[in-house]
C-alpha cells in the first residue's frame, strides 16, 4: 500500500469515479473502490491496470443497508462518496427510493466513525442541490439550497417531471451529510462538492452509445450530424452552447460534416438580459481549493469527442 494512505471511493465504475480514482493513484494514494456488482468494475480495472495492486475492489450490493460500508471502510484514511442513484432505479415511488440516498450517506459516515482511522470524507453532491428558480437576480453559492425540488417530489410523487427525483436525491443527501456533522461532530473533516455540467473523456471506453452519460450525449449527437430538438439547457449563464460545441468540433473532425446551423439567429444585436433576470454561479471557493486552473472547455470537449471515435456512427435520420 502507498505510504500516502488508502482512500475508499464509492462508485468505482462511474463516469466521475474512474477519473477520480486515476487522479488519486497518480497522486500516490492507494484506492479501494466499491461497486454494486464486481463484474462492473472490470473496465475501470483494465484501464488503470498500470497501477497494479494499489487499486482494489469491494462489492457493496445495497448501499442503503445499515453497516453496508463497515468492511469497505476498515483501515482507510479518507473517503470519497460518489455512488449515486440513477434515473432507472426510481421506479413507481421515486420519493421512497430518493430517501435511500440519506441512508447511504449517513451509513457511510457511521461506518467512518466506527473505523476510527478516517481523517477526511468528501461527498459528491451536485449543483442541482444549490440551483433553484428565482424571481430576481441572484448569484448562487454553496450557501444556497434547492429544497423546492423536494417539495415538488413530495407533492407529485411519480408524476413529478423528469429530473426532479435526481435533484431531490442530491438535496436530501447533502442535507443529511451536514446534519450528521452538526449532531455527531466526528473527528474527521467533511467536504461536499457541487459540480454543475460535467464533461470530458471517461477513464474506460464507452461500452456503447446508449451508455454515454447525459451531460456528454449532446456532443455525441452533434458529431453524428443530428439536429438537436428543443432548446439547449436553460441555465442563464450559458450562451447557445451547441453552437460553441460545433465550432470547436468542426475543425477537428471535418469528415463528419457537422451541421453548422444558424448561429446568432433570433438574437437582437446588442441585446442584454434585464438585470432582474440575471443569475450567475460563484465557484471561486472550489477554484481556491483546487489551487490551479480548470481544464478549458475546448480541451474537455475535444477529449470527449475522441472518446466517441471507437463507437459506430449513428444515423442522422
Amino acid at each position: 500500500m502507498s505510504s500516502k494512505g488508502l482512500i475508499l471511493l464509492t462508485g468505482l465504475n462511474g463516469y466521475i469515479g474512474g477519473r477520480t480514482i486515476e487522479a488519486l493513484l497518480e497522486a500516490g494514494y492507494s484506492v479501494r473502490g466499491t461497486v454494486r456488482s464486481r463484474a462492473s468494475a472490470q473496465p475501470t480495472l483494465d484501464a488503470l491496470s498500470r497501477f497494479g495492486d494499489r487499486l482494489s475492489v469491494v462489492e457493496v450490493p445495497d448501499t442503503s443497508v445499515p453497516g453496508a460500508f463497515d468492511d469497505a471502510v476498515s483501515g482507510v484514511d479518507g473517503i470519497a462518496h460518489l455512488a449515486q442513484l440513477v434515473a432507472a432505479s426510481f421506479g413507481d415511488d421515486p420519493l421512497a427510493v430518493v430517501e435511500q440516498t440519506t441512508q447511504s450517506v449517513t451509513g457511510i459516515l457511521e461506518s467512518a466513525v466506527k473505523a476510527g482511522t478516517v481523517k477526511s470524507v468528501v461527498l459528491m453532491s451536485s449543483a442541482t442541490a444549490v440551483f433553484y428558480p428565482t424571481e430576481g437576480p441572484h448569484v448562487y453559492t454553496e450557501a444556497d439550497w434547492s429544497d423546492a425540488w423536494v417539495e415538488v417530489l413530495k407533492a407529485l410523487r411519480n408524476d413529478a417531471p423528469p429530473g426532479v427525483p435526481y435533484m431531490s436525491s442530491k438535496v436530501l443527501g447533502e442535507r443529511a451529510f451536514w446534519k450528521f456533522r452538526e449532531e455527531r461532530k466526528p473527528g474527521f473533516t467533511m467536504t461536499a462538492i457541487n459540480p454543475f455540467f460535467v464533461s470530458g473523456s471517461p477513464v474506460a471506453p464507452w461500452p456503447s452509445a446508449d451508455k454515454i452519460v447525459v451531460s456528454c450525449k449532446y456532443i455525441y449527437d452533434i458529431m453524428n450530424g443530428r439536429e438537436l430538438v428543443g432548446p439547449a439547457p436553460d441555465w442563464d449563464w450559458w450562451v447557445e452552447v451547441r453552437d460553441a460545441m460545433s465550432d470547436i468540433l468542426r475543425p477537428a473532425y471535418p469528415q463528419l460534416e457537422i451541421r453548422e446551423g444558424e448561429p446568432g439567429k433570433g438574437y437582437l444585436p446588442g441585446w442584454k438580459a434585464p438585470p432582474e433576470i440575471v443569475r450567475d454561479m460563484d465557484g471561486s471557493k472550489a477554484l481556491r481549493a483546487l489551487g490551479g486552473e480548470y481544464v478549458t472547455f475546448g480541451r474537455s470537449l475535444l477529449d470527449m469527442a475522441k472518446s466517441f471515435e471507437p463507437l459506430p456512427r449513428k444515423s442522422t435520420v
